[in-house]
């Protein structure tokens, strides 16, 4: 059996974590029971009532966070070259093509979010077996296959996150980060629920969303209502 460490008891002792609370509230509690020493990042884990086995039940989308994400994005724009200034006038990190796809086939994956176009995605294509089990192969449902390079890098930066329901019916992402408000923290997570409700399969039977958490970094998950429209 695990061992729990004095700052996890402490941090246990707190609050009562079988509580439900709203948004807001579990921000609060979450990030009064963050022990850790750096800027921890605080992620939503929503359960859904999704048979992802199936087709027509697998929930992806993407959702811009009012208040960004908090974290530095690393971003590379694999784009022709007429479309290399602009991708860098928008704030791309790297651009460029045959020469970062032959970094990226060597195993270079510094890198957070590929933006690319679909012109050149017979090339890109070729880096799925690098890319695909990193979370890295760009797709035009999270909008990362587009033809306004420029845009795409900028909602990216801004805090636009891509999200997939997991083999369990979970839809696991970052809100933002412990040294957030709360209320900044909870606006940023009904930015992601409501995107969820928008998204429910319409062969989704009983319970959409069965369960919310708010949990930072090693820390204690918060139980959310699951009737929440709004921070």
């Amino acid at each position: 059996m695990a061992q729990v460490s004095k700052k996890r008891k402490e941090a246990l002792a707190k609050h009562d974590l079988t509580e439900v609370r709203n948004l807001v509230e579990a921000a609060k509690v979450v990030k009064d029971i963050t022990y850790t020493k750096f800027d921890a990042s605080v992620d939503i884990d929503v359960r859904l009532g999704v048979d992802p086995r199936k087709a027509d039940q697998m929930v992806r989308g993407v959702a811009t966070l009012p208040h960004g994400t908090g974290k530095t994005v690393r971003v590379l724009a694999l784009v022709t070259p007429d479309k290399e200034a602009e991708a860098t006038a928008a704030g791309a990190d790297f651009v460029g093509l045959d020469d970062y796809i032959a970094k990226i086939e060597k195993g270079w994956t510094d890198i957070d979010v590929i933006i690319t176009m679909p012109a050149v995605m017979a090339k890109v294509g070729r880096l799925g077996r690098v890319l695909g089990p990193r979370g890295l192969m760009p797709n035009p449902k999270s909008g990362t296959v587009t033809t306004d390079v420029a845009k795409a890098v900028q909602e990216v930066k801004a805090g636009k996150i891509d999200f997939k329901v997991d083999k369990t019916g979970i839809i696991h992402c970052s809100v933002g980060k412990v040294s957030f408000d709360d209320q900044k923290l909870a606006e940023n997570a009904i930015e992601v629920i409501q995107t969820l409700l928008r998204l429910k399969p319409s062969s989704a039977k009983g319970t959409y969303i069965k369960s919310i958490t708010l949990s930072s970094t090693m820390s204690p998950a918060v139980p959310v209502d699951t009737s929440v429209t709004s921070a």
